[in-house]
């Protein structure tokens, strides 16, 4: 994937005590996406808008909200998550992804 005519924020969202990071992206259009990495752990992410993840490398486990069972993510797939709602993932050593947002 090549994003070309971007604009990148310089300073990280930090979250999890440093274990997960991504930099906010906008694009041409003028939407915002995330380009993040988690470390090896287990978090529970809220929403505000609906977000669409893709698995750039790595690894990930995900529930999502009304769910039972986790879902195994492979490297390319995406997962969408509805606005207002929270999800949880599990991270075995590492994930590399994409989050675009819906509003």
């Amino acid at each position: 994937m090549k994003l070309e005519q971007v604009v990148v924020e310089a300073k990280a969202n930090v979250y999890f005590e440093g274990k997960v990071n991504s930099r906010n992206v906008y694009l041409p259009s003028g939407d915002r996406i995330t380009l993040g990495f988690m470390q090896k752990g287990e978090y529970t992410f809220g929403t505000g808008d609906k977000e669409i993840m893709k698995l750039l490398g790595g690894d990930m486990r995900v529930l999502l909200p009304n769910e039972s069972e986790w879902q195994d993510i492979k490297i390319g797939e995406t997962f969408e998550v509805p606005a207002n709602s929270s999800f949880n993932v599990e991270i075995k050593e590492y994930a590399d992804y994409y989050c675009e947002y819906i509003k």
